[in-house]
C-alpha cells in the first residue's frame, strides 16, 4: 500500500515529531532539576550527577533524532570525538588537577555557545534571511558572555595549574578600562540587535569580549579563585540559555542553561558569604599571592614556632578521645586523602570520635575538600560544615590541620588590617591541642602569615602531608 503523503499527513507527522522532542526535553529538564537538587548533599551527589547525565544523554538523543539526516554523520562524529576526549580526561586527570579541569569545562561550554550562535547568524546571512531583533539580541548576549567565559576560564585554569602566576595582576586604571570594555561590548550587542545583525558588529564584539574575560580574571588572586570558578560556571550557563533562544527556542538548552546560571550565582553568593566579602570586593580587591609556598623552617617574622615530629603526633592522638581533622589545599597537593582516611579508621577502631571540619572555601574550587574526602570514602556523617565544626571544636582534644591555611588563621577574628579580617574561620586554636601539617611557614593564598603557627597550643609538623601521616600511623600502631 502506498503511504499517505498528503500535506496534512506530513504536517501531522512533523507536529508529532516536534511534540516527542519537546517531551524528551521536558524529561531531560526534570533530570537536570532533580540532579542538581541531589548535589546539595555529599551523600546523594553521585546519584545526582548520574541523573543529570541521563538527562543530558536524553536531550542529545532527542536532538539527533530530530536533526537533518544529512547532518547526522557529522553530528555523530562530534559526539563520539567529544565523548572520547571527556572519557580520557576523566580517567587521567588527578584529583589535584580537578579545579583547573572544572575551569576548562566552563570555558569550553562558553566557547560552544559562541560557535553555535555565530553559526546560526552566518547560516541566516548565507540564506539571505534576517533574524528577528530579539533573536539577534540573544546572539549578541551569548557571544559576549560566552567569550568572556572562555577567555576568563582559560586564565583561571592557567592560574590554578601554575602556568600563569596566581598573583593578582593590576593594570593602571584597570577598573575604568573594564567598565569601558563592558559598555562598548553592550553597545555592540544593541547595534547587532537593532540594525539587522551587521557583520562588523559581531566581528568586533568577539575579540573585545575575549579581552574583557582576560581583564576580569587576571586581577583575581589565588585566595579568591573558588569564587571565580563558581562565577565562570554561572556565566557558561547564562550563555547556554541565551543560545537556546537562538536555536529554535531549544527548551533543553534554555532550561539547563538557566539552572546552571542560577545555581552558579547562588554558589557564588555562598562563597562570598563564607569569606564575609562582597562580590565586588572579590572581583576588584586583588587579594592573594602567586602560591602558598614559603621558606621552610621554624621561625618567621622574628617569631619562633614549636615543632613536633610524627611520633609526637601519634602519642597525642593515642591519648585523645575526640579529634577534628581540618583539610586544605596541602592535602590535595600531597594526595594525602587516603592516608587521612586510614588514620581515621585506626583511631575510630580505638574508640576515638573522628570528625572533619570542612570550610566552604578550602581548596581551589567550591567543594574541593568534599570531593577529595569522598574519593577516599570518608563517611558523609563525619563531615561538618563551618558552623557545626566550630560548635564541636572546643570539645576536641586534638585539631589536626592538614594543609589548610587562611581558613584557620585567627587573624580573621581580630586584625582589622588583615585582608581576611571578618572571614569566618574554623577555630582550631580553641581545641585542646592543634597540630598543623605543612611543608613550610609560607603564607596562604591571601598573602598573610598565619597567626595559628605561633599560638600557644599549636605544634607544627613540617614535611609532606602524606608521608607525615604514614609515619604517624606507623608510630600509632606501635603504641
Amino acid at each position: 500500500m502506498t503511504p499517505d503523503l498528503t500535506p496534512i499527513t506530513l504536517l501531522a507527522q512533523a507536529a508529532a515529531a516536534d511534540a516527542a522532542r519537546d517531551i524528551a526535553y521536558l524529561l531531560a529538564a526534570f533530570c537536570f532539576i532533580f540532579g542538581i537538587k541531589r548535589l546539595r548533599s555529599p551523600k546523594t551527589a553521585r546519584a545526582g550527577n548520574a541523573l543529570a547525565s541521563v538527562g543530558m544523554a536524553l536531550a542529545i538523543l532527542a536532538t539527533l533524532l530530530h536533526a537533518d539526516p544529512g547532518a547526522l554523520p557529522l553530528a555523530l562524529g562530534a559526539v563520539v570525538l567529544g565523548s572520547g576526549i571527556g572519557a580520557v580526561l576523566a580517567l587521567r586527570v588527578q584529583m589535584t588537577q580537578m579545579p583547573q579541569m572544572v575551569a576548562l569545562f566552563n570555558g569550553f561550554g562558553g566557547l560552544a555557545s559562541v560557535l553555535v550562535v555565530t553559526g546560526e547568524w552566518a547560516q541566516a546571512r548565507t540564506a539571505g534571511e534576517t533574524l528577528a531583533g530579539a533573536v539577534l539580541l540573544m546572539v549578541g548576549l551569548s557571544a559576549l558572555i560566552g567569550c568572556v567565559t572562555f577567555s576568563g576560564s582559560i586564565v583561571a585554569a592557567g592560574k590554578l595549574h601554575g602556568a600563569i602566576s596566581g598573583a593578582p595582576v593590576r593594570l593602571p586604571a584597570q577598573i575604568a578600562l573594564n567598565i569601558a570594555g563592558v559598555v562598548v561590548a553592550l553597545a555592540l550587542v544593541v547595534v547587532l540587535a537593532g540594525w539587522a545583525g551587521p557583520g562588523w558588529a559581531l566581528a568586533l564584539l568577539v575579540p573585545i569580549a575575549l579581552a574583557l574575560g582576560v581583564a576580569l580574571t587576571v586581577p583575581i588572586g589565588g585566595a579568591d579563585m573558588p569564587v571565580m570558578v563558581s562565577l565562570l560556571n554561572s556565566y557558561s550557563g547564562l550563555a547556554a540559555a541565551a543560545t537556546g533562544f537562538v536555536v529554535d527556542y531549544n527548551l533543553a538548552l534554555i532550561v539547563s542553561g538557566a539552572l546552571v546560571g542560577a545555581s552558579g550565582l547562588i554558589l557564588t553568593a555562598i562563597m562570598c558569604k563564607a569569606m564575609n566579602r562582597s562580590l565586588a570586593n572579590v572581583l576588584f580587591a586583588g587579594v592573594g599571592t602567586a602560591d602558598s609556598t614559603g621558606a621552610a623552617g621554624t621561625t618567621a617574622e622574628g617569631r619562633a614556632v614549636k615543632s613536633a615530629d610524627p611520633e609526637d603526633l601519634a602519642i597525642m592522638l593515642d591519648a585523645a578521645r575526640r579529634v577534628m581533622i581540618v583539610p586544605g589545599y596541602g592535602m590535595a597537593v600531597a594526595q594525602a586523602q587516603h592516608a587521612v582516611r586510614e588514620l581515621a579508621d585506626v583511631l575510630t577502631a580505638r574508640g576515638v570520635t573522628v570528625m572533619y571540619g570542612v570550610h566552604p572555601v578550602a581548596g581551589r574550587m567550591p567543594g574541593h575538600m568534599n570531593v577529595l574526602l569522598a574519593e577516599a570514602d570518608v563517611p558523609y556523617e563525619q563531615l561538618l560544615d563551618l558552623e557545626q565544626a566550630n560548635a564541636e571544636i572546643e570539645t576536641c582534644d586534638v585539631a589536626l590541620v592538614i594543609g589548610a591555611n587562611d581558613v584557620v588563621n585567627p587573624a580573621a577574628r581580630h586584625d582589622a588590617t588583615s585582608p581576611i579580617f571578618g572571614m569566618p574561620i574554623i577555630d582550631v586554636d580553641k581545641a585542646g591541642a592543634c597540630f598543623v601539617l605543612k611543608r613550610s611557614l609560607g603564607a596562604g593564598y591571601a598573602g598573610v602569615q598565619n597567626e595559628l603557627f605561633f599560638a600557644d597550643r599549636t605544634l607544627m609538623v613540617f614535611g609532606d602531608a602524606k608521608q607525615t601521616l604514614q609515619k604517624t600511623l606507623a608510630a600509632l600502631k606501635e603504641l
